[in-house]
């Protein structure tokens, strides 16, 4: 059985396309050549490498962009009212309540990052759910390339309104645009889409987190580089990188990438055909892949089974975006009032977490089964974020992190149990459907911790993360609760005639 699925998701595994191969996995030797033609990109892929460098440049801009639009947003907004940061109760004087300015800044910035990445994020969803599917059809490599020439049409705006000391409101426009595109979930859900078609159920785990391990590494590199080089030169010049690492990114996906799909020319964009693909898959009209998802439930058993693991992926991706979006207004001001370059250590430190998480999942893939590994991910980032809300300090701060170390060990194993719930064919359905969830966990972050904390910062200014954890725990009862039925379920087949376990199968 698992033989056999092996081979049904691995199509086109091989992407080198040697002739032999060509000629024993297809009846039409010619019209497999012309297919496989198609798949070529102009230039072999350098190093072995696939969809890795496109996912790590495109992490690499976002996470050199998004604490620098935060911190411009910071100082805008602070010129405008007037604040300098060192009246009353700010950082210059920590002894006393808060300046009443300093708490109207922070409330302005957290509400100016929430209608940029609101109007963003629902373009965003839309788009990514339409491309998503599209690519089952139309093929990988441009929804590779689309949102990356998105994300530098949104950094010439940023660059145009820094140059021209033009209203905040105009990053809005930016972020409109790299909606239109897909936007960075897009790339996630193409490169995610690949992995799934040239990898067998296996090792899909391990590299579903070597691509999340990329974006761990991405992130820390720009976390570092973006906080000392806005020190040194200011924003403008570290801008100018974001969008010639997108261009980069997009050229490698175009020019690179080879296709793991047969792409049908014929396959249009702008049809309900995709979307009815989705509703199909979750209303239990698709195939499945796993005869009830291994539970012993019927054939419908894979289909509450893939809801409730994207219940899952909901919670633990809004947990991380919205506390991703608060790190930076929580560490700027008081009583932490940490400066650029510790702004900059602090998001290597948790980008960090993705490489140890990486480690860490493998390692724990050699005792346990991958659902309690996610619930080792899940504890880790629990117990991080209760010492955060309570950190008064530099050193606390940077415990919340280090306790962090496998909090990315849970979304590898969320996706991979996702992918292996459906069949080989709706695979671009099935990532479509997850970048949707993960706009749909951007948006809701947004607008729920941006709106936490301002309206909290008089109770525990680290309520939203105290929030976060406690919202961790559901995801941590699913995940175990799911494998300890498949453990009785697997005890109850054992014990049951032989005969009969077959039949069943």
């Amino acid at each position: 059985m698992e033989e056999r699925d092996t081979v049904a998701i691995l199509p086109t595994d091989n992407l080198t396309f040697s002739d032999d191969e060509i000629t024993n996995s297809s009846p039409n030797e010619e019209v497999e050549i012309q297919r496989n033609s198609c798949r070529r990109p102009p230039f072999a892929c350098p190093f072995g490498l696939s969809v890795e460098p496109v996912l790590f440049l495109a992490m690499f801009s976002i996470a050199l962009q998004a604490p620098l639009s935060t911190q411009y947003l910071w100082e805008r907004i602070s010129e405008d009212l007037g604040y300098n940061g060192t009246k009353g109760g700010g950082c210059g004087n920590t002894s006393v309540d808060p300046d009443p300015l300093q708490k109207e800044v922070e409330t302005l910035t957290a509400h100016w990052n929430l209608y940029i990445n609101l109007g963003g994020f629902a373009v965003g969803a839309v788009v990514t759910t339409l491309l998503g599917s599209w690519s089952d059809q139309a093929g990988r490599r441009p929804v590779l390339f689309l949102p990356s020439v998105g994300l530098a049409l949104q950094t010439v705006v940023y660059l145009v309104v820094m140059y021209q000391k033009l209203p905040v409101a105009y990053f809005l426009l930016g972020r409109l645009l790299s909606g239109l595109s897909g936007d960075f979930n897009t790339i996630l859900a193409g490169c995610f889409s690949y992995v799934a078609d040239t990898s067998d159920r296996r090792s899909r785990t391990f590299r579903v987190a070597v691509l999340e391990a990329c974006l761990g590494l991405a992130g820390m590199f720009a976390s570092i580089i973006g906080g000392q080089w806005r020190r040194a030169q200011g924003y403008i010049n570290p801008f100018w990188l974001v969008l010639a690492t997108n261009l980069v990114g997009g050229l490698y996906a175009y020019l690179f990438v080879p296709e793991s799909v047969t792409p049908d020319p014929s396959a249009k964009l702008l049809t309900a055909r995709h979307h009815r693909a989705i509703y199909r898959l979750y209303s239990g009209r698709g195939s499945g892949a796993e005869g009830g998802g291994g539970g012993g439930g019927g054939g419908g058993a894979w289909r509450w089974r893939l809801w409730l693991y994207a219940l899952c992926f909901f919670l633990v991706v809004t947990v991380h975006f919205g506390s991703r979006e608060l790190y930076v207004l929580y560490e700027l001001s008081a009583p932490l009032c940490w400066g650029p370059t510790l702004i900059g250590y602090g998001s290597a430190a948790q980008h960090l977490g993705y490489l140890s998480s990486l480690l860490g999942l493998r390692l724990l893939q050699l005792c346990v089964v991958d659902s309690w590994v996610a619930v080792a991910g899940l504890a880790s980032n629990v117990v991080g974020l209760v010492v955060i809300a309570f950190a008064d300090n530099t050193e606390l701060m940077f415990t919340g992190y280090g306790l962090c170390f496998l909090y990315m060990a849970a979304t590898p194993v969320l996706r991979s149990k996702l992918s292996k719930l459906v069949s080989p064919s709706e695979q671009g359905a099935l990532f479509a459907s997850v970048a949707c969830v993960e706009g749909l966990s951007s948006l809701v972050a947004s607008g729920l911790f941006n709106s936490i904390y301002p309206a909290t910062l008089h109770i525990l200014k680290g309520f939203p993360f105290l929030f976060g954890a406690i919202l961790l725990l559901i995801p941590t009862g699913i995940i175990g609760s799911l494998e300890c039925l498949d453990e009785r379920n697997k005890r109850n087949l054992n014990r049951e005639p032989k005969s009969t376990s077959i039949s069943d199968h």
